[in-house]
């Protein structure tokens, strides 16, 4: 169990640091620029010293690059451009650093032209694992942003887009003054840092395992409600589909092209995000709408009546249910509970309708494409280059299985009941990882400035 101090430990006497950003700290601490802690290593990999690339990520640091694909081909030609990186060294990604992405390497390689790679005195790596901490703490991310140069637009996924400030020039790092404790006081920092963000992290794992026991917990849930039904005594039966496997023998399995209507919209027709509006009565889902437990109409986007009017086949209707077919979300469903003002939906859903007269509740289908049985299928059925899409062929030619509307009832019941129960107790698990992670930035924010003493 990870504690937060009740009592703070702060430093005997302190002094201004001269620094907007810094404040206080201790008095024995000083103030150095950027340029005269750390060397930067400016070495090309020319002769080729080494193939082994690293690569630079926001949660885990410096990594080896074959560790995420092993299709290096491109760099064949490539690595005496790459820069030399020796184990110890502070590797910054001039592109991302104000996200946090920097870290200390536990290994010999090359880095692409983009990264920068300094070390302290004598290779110090407490030195550089010091100014790790500091570099991945949110006041100097916050300092960084501000230095970033350049913009890039990067899609949220719901048709509008988030700026992002670009790089920090190699002659701003240097020019940054930081804390400068001596080195045996870093060392100790460094190790208490080690030691309790550890700790937090492990404490983080088991809360994020814990997380994924529960969500197996209500994939098998719904997976043998929709397939068995509530009464494990019923007789069974080979459903005729393989993917579907034995059911009730009182069940069915028909194909969806038979008993539902799939539509879904070509484009946008031209529409341009100028096009939207502030607000009107006519309203449209993108993914992330669809991605909470029930639809999230209040971050809906608004569009003019023209725009609704010129795609009635996937103007929503209450009983819908929506199939995410575009995408890193391909296979997210959710159904149409209530409409709270004409909406339709953009090209990466696909609207599944019940014909008039089935015996199909709505709720079922909704949970029968959620169940792990449907989405093996449709992870299956994904294709496209580079994005993955599922056709509406496809989604014609998936079965379901069809019994009464009263047990159909029961089991949407018994699914929906269970489901609350499973995602409070997510959310709640998901709540202590948020305070833990909040915990840690704040312990790293209060160590590495000086306010917090822990040597």
């Amino acid at each position: 169990m990870i504690e937060a101090k009740t009592k703070i430990e702060r430093y005997e006497s302190y002094r201004d640091s001269g620094i907007e950003w810094l404040g206080e700290i201790p008095e024995h601490w000083k103030i150095e620029s950027f340029k005269h802690i750390l060397t930067e290593r400016n070495e090309k990999n020319a002769p080729i010293r080494t193939k082994e690339i690293l690569s630079l990520s926001i949660d885990k640091g410096v990594t080896l690059y074959a560790e995420k694909t092993t299709n290096l081909d491109r760099f064949k030609d490539d690595f005496s451009k790459y820069k030399l990186a020796q184990k110890g060294d502070l590797v910054f990604n001039s592109m991302n650093m104000i996200v946090g992405a920097v870290g200390v390497s536990d290994y010999f390689g090359c880095v692409s032209p983009v990264y920068y790679t300094y070390y302290g005195e004598l290779n110090n790596s407490d030195t550089s694992k010091f100014y790790e901490y500091l570099f991945r703490s949110k006041i100097v991310q916050g300092v960084l942003y501000s230095l970033g140069k350049g913009l890039m637009a990067i899609d949220r996924g719901d048709g509008k887009y988030n700026t992002l400030r670009l790089k920090v020039s190699r002659d701003d790092l240097r020019s940054m003054k930081l804390p400068f404790p001596n080195s045996s006081e870093q060392t100790q920092i460094v190790q208490f840092l080690n030691d309790k963000t550890t700790k937090i992290e492990d404490a983080i794992a088991i809360k994020q395992q814990q997380i994924s026991l529960l969500k197996e917990r209500k994939q098998i849930l719904i997976h043998k409600a929709v397939t068995r039904g509530l009464d494990d005594s019923v007789a069974l039966k080979d459903s005729g589909v393989e993917w579907i496997g034995e059911i009730p023998e009182h069940w069915n399995c028909v194909k969806f092209k038979f008993i539902i209507r799939t539509k879904a919209r070509l484009g946008w027709k031209g529409l341009k995000a100028a096009e939207y509006v502030d607000k009107s009565n006519f309203g449209f889902l993108s993914t992330p709408n669809i991605k909470t437990r029930d639809i999230d109409f209040n971050s809906a986007y608004f569009i003019t009546k023209r725009r609704y009017y010129e795609s009635p086949e996937i103007m929503l209707q209450k009983g819908d249910v929506l199939l995410v077919k575009d995408g890193s979300t391909l296979g997210i469903s959710n159904i149409v509970r209530d409409l709270p003002f004409k909406c339709t939906v953009n090209s990466s859903i696909a609207v599944l309708r019940v014909m008039n007269g089935v015996n199909l509740l709505p709720e079922y289908l909704n949970y029968f494409l959620k169940s792990e049985t449907c989405q093996r299928i449709i992870d299956k059925k994904k294709d496209g280059m580079g994005v993955p899409h599922l056709f509406q062929s496809d989604i014609n030619n998936f079965s379901v299985p069809i019994f009464s509307i009263e047990e159909q009832s029961q089991i949407s019941e018994y699914i929906e009941k269970s489901s609350i129960k499973l995602d409070e107790a997510i959310g709640l698990k998901q709540q202590e990882i948020a305070k833990l992670r909040e915990y840690k930035s704040s312990l790293i924010n209060g160590v590495v400035t000086g306010k917090v003493k822990v040597c």
